[in-house]
């Protein structure tokens, strides 16, 4: 298992010396956020900063606004941000996952056959504080689901019996939380069923897949906000009895990264765990075909995210309960934790843009390309 340790990268002034961290807001009234230059990341000596350990006060309100670790990423003058755009890269192997694998990376788990004739879907899933480069240079603290941020795609066909079967291997107590409809004993809250599964300790989640669409699961252990800013999420799919037409599928999760664990705000966003990396590594599509995205908001301390495509419109699909699209449009809003479909085809090949229709978020770290071939 990786350190629980942050290193990171000083601030560099734009006299070139080495200042405090500043706040998000002091960065956009700085002008640290220069248009298209977008993230700059400060060069110098990498520095080591230990996350403090999880105390308790779980599921209290004393505990709701208490850090526990401390984490600097460097936004200041220099150019690594620009590189960093044009192409430089995170070490995705000391990672463990590459935001371009998880982006078609579904987990169905092993199946079996019930007495009923229902199908039976299990999973392994495991929680690990692991250390990841979220930006060249910078090293963030995570708490994960099956070491990687998010965690995995769980998908399954409505009306599965589903047993999930979580081990926490963690420092810190965790639970599995799952949107969609279940017994309460296996709603992964505190004091409710097994409630906190505490480090070493494991619990299996049993309940029946319904209803369809795109769900989510993340922990739901006080300090909640901090449990979920640290990558303590993923996408919970659930395919219609009937299932949907063919097509190019994948999962986009949106999220962030505060690490200077203040509360105040985040200093990069990302998409699939690491930031600008469909700048990069676009998502290859092909002329014409089907693109199926199930899109997930689980960004903490900001209250709305959105998803906007250049050169096309799609069709729109709210949580993706229903078969019919709720609207045709190019750009759609998610509160934390609502998720949807996006289905459109593309019919010029070229590279067309997406990103958060937010410049601040596209600046640190939201936006991506497709690239359509014939």
């Amino acid at each position: 298992m990786k350190r629980n340790i942050a290193r990171t990268t000083p601030v560099a002034s734009m006299e070139g010396g080495s200042v405090s961290a500043p706040s998000r807001r002091q960065l956009l009234i700085g002008g640290a956020l220069a248009g298209s230059a977008g993230l700059l990341l400060g060069a110098g000596k990498q520095q080591e900063a230990s996350a403090s350990p999880h105390h308790g006060g779980h599921g209290s309100g004393a505990a709701e606004g208490q850090a526990h670790g401390t984490a600097v990423a460097g936004h200041g003058g220099g150019e690594s941000g620009a590189t960093f755009r044009l192409g430089q890269q995170v070490d995705h192997a000391a990672n463990g996952f590459d935001p371009t694998a998880v982006l078609r990376d579904f987990d169905y788990g092993t199946t079996s056959v019930l007495p009923d004739g229902r199908t039976l879907r299990e999973w392994e899933v495991f929680a690990s504080d692991e250390e990841i480069e979220i930006a060249p240079g910078v090293y963030f603290p995570a708490w994960t689901f099956n070491s990687r941020v998010p965690g995995p795609a769980l998908r399954c066909r409505e009306g599965d019996r589903l047993r999930v079967r979580f081990t926490n291997g963690s420092e810190h107590p965790h639970t599995m939380h799952f949107h969609g409809i279940h017994p309460a004993e296996m709603d992964g809250i505190p004091g409710v069923g097994r409630g906190i599964i505490e480090p070493g300790a494991s619990f299996t989640y049993e309940f029946d897949a319904t209803p369809f669409g795109v769900h989510l699961y993340h922990c739901h252990v006080s300090p909640l906000a901090e449990h979920i800013a640290r990558g303590m999420y993923g996408t919970f799919i659930i395919d219609p009895a009937q299932g949907r037409p063919p097509a190019d599928e994948m999962v986009m999760v949106m999220h962030g990264y505060n690490t200077t664990f203040d509360g105040e705000g985040n200093q990069l966003y990302a998409v699939n765990g690491i930031p600008f990396h469909y700048m990069h590594e676009p998502v290859q599509v092909k002329r014409g075909e089907l693109v199926r995205i199930y899109l997930v908001n689980i960004l903490e301390y900001d209250p709305i995210n959105s998803f906007h495509v250049h050169g096309n419109f799609f069709d729109y699909f709210p949580t993706g309960t229903r078969l019919e699209p709720a609207e045709f449009t190019d750009t759609i809003v998610q509160a934390q934790g609502q998720r949807g479909i996006c289905e459109m085809r593309f019919p010029h090949p070229g590279r067309y843009m997406f990103h958060a229709h937010k410049t601040e978020f596209a600046d640190l770290g939201w936006m991506g390309f497709f690239e359509v071939t014939e």
